[in-house]
C-alpha cells in the first residue's frame, strides 16, 4: 500500500508516493505557468486559480506513469493528502468556479481591515493569542466585501488553496481543516468560527469551509477527477494542514520541545509545545497538533526567492563551493524580495537593504545565504523572549535544506546542531497526514515509521561572535528603519 503527497506552493506543484517505511517509490513536479497577475500595486499578490489544477494534475500523472512503469497500479494509492500555503484563497461562485484571482498568502493590501477585526476579535485574540495580520484571509475576505461588494456577493464558497484541489478531487469545495483556516477566523480552541464574523462583519458563515481535523478522510477521488488524474476512485482524500505545519511533520520533529524551520520562498518556522504560547504584537500563532499539542510559529516573508531571481538557473553547486571557500559576506543583507514583512516583526512598509555592498558576485551569493540565516536567527531570538521553549537541535526542511553549504551557514549563525531528515519536503509531510488515518492510527505513529534522519550539521562555535555581531547589527538597522 502506498500514499501520496501533493503539495501546491507559491511556484509549483509537487506530488510524491512512498510506502509505510517512508520510502519514496515516485514523484513529480511542476512549475506554475501563467498564474501570476502582473501590474499590481506594491504588497498586493494575487494569481489564477485554475492554473493551480492544470499542475495538480500534471504532477499526478507523471507520479502514477512511474508507478505504472514498476507494475504499480493507480488502486495501489490507498490515499492521499493535500498541503499548501497559509492564508491564500479564492471565492468561487455556485458553480466552482472563481470570481476573482486568487488572494496570496503573503498579499498585504488589507491593513484597514486588520485593524478593524482586531478592534473586533478582543475574546478571540484573548483566548488563542491570534491577533490579525493583513495577509489573513479573513482580513482578504473583508477586503473584498469593502472593494468588490458584487463579486462578494456573487460568493458561494471560499476556498482555501489546498480546498480548492480537495475539491476538484472529490468534488467537495467546501470542507478544510483546522490549520488552514487558522487565518480564516477560526476558533481553534472552541473549535468554531467566532460570532464576530456573521454578526458584524456580515460575512456569511455558509460561505466559509466547514472545518475537520488535519488527517481526516474527507471522501474519494470522484469520477471527474480520476478521468483527468488517473487516480482510482478507491483512493481516499485527506484533508492536510498548511505547508509549514506538513513540513513539520516531515522533519522528524514528533513532540513538545521539537521545533522545525522551513526555508523555501519563504521562512516558515514551527515548534511543538504544551501550552498555547501568546504573542501580544500579533507576530506568532499557535495551530493545534491533531495529537492535542499546540504549534507555535510564524513566518517571513524572507527566504530563498531572492536567491531564485539573483541566481536562478545558474549552477547552485558551483556557488555554493564557491561561497563556501569565500568566508563570511562582507556585507549585510536583508533579502527581502517585495514589500513588507510580517516576522520576526509586522512592517507593511518593510524593504530590502544592505549594510555595506557587495564586492563581487560570490559575495552577493553569500550574503543572501548568510542574510536569510541572520533573519532566521532573529526570528527564534523573538520565540524565545516570548517564552518558548528553544533547544539547541533544529530540524530543517524546504529547498534550502537541500545545500550543505547554507546548512552549515545556518547552523553557525544560529548556534545550534541542525538536523535533517532524508525527505525534508511538504510533500512528505502530506504523505506521511494520508498515512496517519490510513496505514497508522495516529500521526506520531506514522512519524516514527516513515521519518528517515539524512545527516546533521554541528555548529563551529569560532564563528559565534561574528555571527552575533552581524544579528545585532542587523536588528539596528531595523529599528533605525522604524520595522521593529
Amino acid at each position: 500500500m502506498y500514499v501520496m503527497g501533493i503539495d501546491l506552493g507559491t511556484s509549483g506543484a509537487r506530488a510524491l508516493v512512498c510506502d509505510a517505511q517512508g520510502q519514496v517509490v515516485a514523484s513529480a513536479n511542476q512549475k506554475l505557468s501563467g498564474v501570476e497577475v502582473a501590474g499590481l500595486p506594491p504588497g498586493y499578490h494575487e494569481q489564477h486559480a485554475p492554473g493551480w489544477w492544470v499542475a495538480t494534475q500534471a504532477v499526478i500523472r507523471e507520479a502514477l506513469a512511474k508507478l505504472a512503469a514498476q507494475g504499480i497500479a493507480a488502486e495501489a494509492v490507498t490515499a492521499l493528502a493535500v498541503t499548501s500555503t497559509s492564508g491564500t484563497l479564492v471565492p468561487l461562485d455556485a458553480d466552482f468556479l472563481p470570481l476573482r484571482p486568487a488572494l496570496m498568502y503573503n498579499d498585504g493590501r488589507a491593513v484597514a481591515e486588520a485593524d478593524e477585526l482586531n478592534a473586533l476579535a478582543g475574546d478571540l485574540s484573548r483566548r488563542t493569542g491570534i491577533s490579525f495580520q493583513p495577509a489573513f484571509a479573513l482580513c482578504k475576505i473583508a477586503w473584498c466585501q469593502k472593494h468588490e461588494p458584487d463579486s462578494f456577493a456573487e460568493t458561494a464558497h471560499w476556498a482555501h488553496a489546498g480546498d480548492y484541489i480537495i475539491g476538484h478531487l472529490t468534488g467537495d469545495f467546501a470542507i478544510s481543516d483546522y490549520s488552514t483556516a487558522l487565518k480564516t477566523g477560526y476558533d481553534f480552541v472552541e473549535l468554531r468560527y467566532p460570532d464576530f464574523i456573521p454578526q458584524q462583519l456580515g460575512i456569511p458563515l455558509a460561505t466559509l469551509p466547514r472545518i475537520v481535523a488535519p488527517g481526516d478522510v474527507v471522501g474519494t477521488i470522484s469520477a471527474r477527477a480520476a478521468a483527468e488524474t488517473g487516480l482510482a476512485t478507491t483512493t481516499r482524500v485527506c484533508v492536510g494542514m498548511t505547508d509549514a505545519n506538513t513540513a513539520l511533520l516531515a522533519s522528524g520533529a514528533a513532540q513538545p520541545g521539537d521545533w522545525n524551520s522551513a526555508i523555501g520562498t519563504t521562512i516558515g518556522i514551527k515548534g511543538m509545545t504544551e501550552r498555547l504560547i501568546r504573542d501580544d504584537a500579533g507576530r506568532i500563532y499557535c495551530h493545534r497538533h491533531p495529537e492535542g499539542w499546540w504549534l507555535p510559529g510564524a513566518a517571513s516573508n524572507v527566504g530563498g526567492e531572492l536567491l531564485q531571481e539573483w541566481f536562478g538557473g545558474r549552477d547552485m553547486a558551483a556557488l555554493d563551493a564557491q561561497a563556501e571557500a569565500h568566508g563570511s559576506a562582507s556585507h549585510i543583507l536583508y533579502p527581502l524580495m517585495r514589500r513588507g514583512e510580517r516576522f520576526p516583526f509586522i512592517a507593511p512598509n518593510a524593504e530590502r537593504f544592505s549594510l555595506g555592498e557587495a564586492r563581487d558576485e560570490i559575495d552577493r551569493y553569500r550574503g543572501v545565504l548568510e542574510g536569510v540565516a541572520l533573519v532566521e536567527r532573529l526570528c527564534f531570538d523573538v520565540l524565545r523572549e516570548v517564552g518558548a521553549d528553544v533547544g539547541e537541535r533544529l530540524y530543517v526542511t524546504g529547498g534550502a535544506s537541500h545545500s550543505d553549504v547554507w546548512c552549515q551557514i545556518r547552523a553557525d549563525v544560529l548556534g545550534c546542531e541542525l538536523v535533517r531528515p532524508r525527505l525534508p519536503e511538504s510533500a512528505f509531510g502530506a504523505a506521511l497526514l494520508a498515512a496517519s488515518r490510513t496505514l497508522f492510527a495516529n500521526v506520531s505513529e506514522a512519524g516514527r515509521a516513515m521519518v528517515q534522519i539524512d545527516r546533521r550539521f554541528a555548529p563551529n562555535r569560532a564563528h559565534a561572535a561574528h555571527y552575533a555581531d552581524k544579528s545585532g547589527r542587523l536588528a539596528a538597522a531595523w529599528r533605525e528603519r522604524g520595522y521593529w
